[in-house]
């Protein structure tokens, strides 16, 4: 009684941890962009460029014009042998306008998260080459190509600034209405596809094994997770007016949440496949689990469903609020609703499957399931804090550009966190190797036990 008492007292502890975590960094950085001094042709925010150029109304093209102008201005800093500013103004060109503008939000509704993903990666390749030193040649041509990129999205969420036609009003009106219902639907489906998963996976997981009251924990853990989404979002949007720079904070919280997740995941796919064997004996079902409810194991469940919503609901709700004030709301609410239909339709096809399938082969399933989520929150999370400029200086990430060109970049894999760098790349393989050796060391030793029996 007192383990589920302390419950909500430790997830409020870990999301005010996860909450600090960013000042903790930026601390560590010795502070943000705000030092340096802007001059009078180039600017660290995307609010200051607006008010000095008085401009009451722009489009896309107009941002990636601003974004160009910043990273050539960190290039131009950068051969001038001023490193220090040139990495500050190449910071700013995501998180004082990339992020600020709406640009991000927008490519992920309107064009695909990929595309959102490959964008990203490239602003941080900028920094890298500045902050590395990778001369002045590789730092222009990153710049160079972080502008071409944002310029053809430009053109897709603004056509009317290019030379593509517009068509008749009536035809813009239905193109945007199809648009906001697929990018409303679609994030909420990226974004909690897998959160579902995990969760569906524990529930399933617990009826099956008969232990139908161990699956209200869960249910409190996703539940709490939604508030503090809310919470969190809250304190992003403040945190957001208050510095530019601390957009990275959200990379950064959802980097180290993917991060405590693959620790607790991997944890629970282990203690399941342990149970692959032993919960099918004849009496475990029928006393054991009645007696020996492991309430450590059903805390860690709980977390782990916590956790698994909690890391995806703030970017959900900070992603729905402009979208709600931009024009067709009912768009966007049919693209929830639709979206969440979707969900609810994984989450069945998991409880089916959990009925139908015999208790060892389900178990095996769910804890490979779970390994699975396990090496996707591992590429998902160091792909966050790349983003959010915790890893810039770590040896791993290699002097130079570490793209795999063999790895395709679309929105399956993105969501899966299957990214074409080295730096995601080698730490998921490390970690299937590890995954793997462990659950063929486990089934070994299921067997083993089952002959003693």
């Amino acid at each position: 009684m007192k383990q589920k008492n302390a419950l909500p007292m430790i997830l409020v502890t870990l999301m005010v941890v996860l909450l600090l975590i960013p000042a903790f960094v930026t601390m560590a950085k010795g502070g943000g962009g705000a030092s340096v001094s802007n001059d009078d042709e180039y600017f660290l925010t995307w609010e200051e460029y607006v008010t000095a150029h008085g401009m009451t109304s722009w489009n896309w093209t107009d941002a990636a014009d601003a974004i160009e102008k910043v990273a050539q201005h960190a290039a131009d800093l950068y051969e001038q042998g001023d490193k220090g500013t040139a990495y500050e103004y190449a910071k700013a060109t995501y998180w004082g306008y990339y992020e600020t503008t709406g640009f991000e939000r927008n490519t992920m509704t309107y064009i695909s998260g990929s595309r959102v993903s490959s964008v990203e990666l490239q602003f941080t390749t900028l920094r890298k080459a500045v902050k590395k030193d990778l001369g002045t040649e590789t730092v222009r041509a990153e710049a160079e190509k972080l502008s071409d990129m944002l310029h053809e999205d430009a053109v897709i969420l603004s056509p009317e600034s290019g030379s593509q036609s517009t068509g008749s009003t009536a035809e813009k009106s239905a193109g945007s209405k199809a648009a906001t219902f697929a990018g409303s639907f679609g994030i909420i489906l990226r974004e909690g596809l897998e959160a579902i998963l995990v969760v569906g996976a524990i529930i399933a997981y617990l009826l099956k094994a008969g232990k139908k009251k161990e699956v209200i924990p869960v249910y409190i853990g996703a539940g709490f997770a939604v508030v503090c989404s809310f919470i969190m979002a809250g304190v992003l949007s403040w945190l957001k007016a208050i510095n530019p720079e601390t957009h990275m904070s959200q990379e950064i919280i959802e980097g180290f949440a993917a991060l405590i997740a693959v620790v607790v995941l991997f944890y629970v796919s282990n203690w399941m496949v342990s149970k692959a064997e032993s919960e099918a004996w004849e009496g475990y079902i029928k006393g054991k689990v009645a007696e020996s409810a492991e309430k450590g194991n059903m805390f860690a469940l709980a977390f782990t469903a916590w956790l698994a919503v909690f890391r995806e609901g703030a970017e959900v709700i900070l992603f729905y609020q402009p979208m709600l004030s931009e024009g067709n709301p009912e768009m966007v609410w049919a693209g929830f609703a639709a979206g969440c239909a979707a969900l609810v339709a994984v989450f069945a096809v998991i409880r089916l499957l959990s009925v139908k399938l015999p208790l060892k082969p389900f178990f095996l399933a769910t804890s490979i399931l779970m390994a699975f989520m396990t090496v996707c929150f591992m590429g998902s999370g160091i792909k966050e804090l790349m983003e959010g400029g915790v890893f810039d200086d770590m040896s791993f990430m290699l002097s130079s550009p570490s793209w795999l060109s063999w790895i395709p970049y679309n929105d399956v894999l993105d969501v899966f966190g299957v990214y074409p760098l080295i730096g995601t790349v080698v730490p998921q393989l490390i970690l299937l190797v590890i995954t793997v050796v462990t659950f063929v060391v486990q089934i070994k030793r299921n067997g083993d036990l089952k002959k003693t029996q």
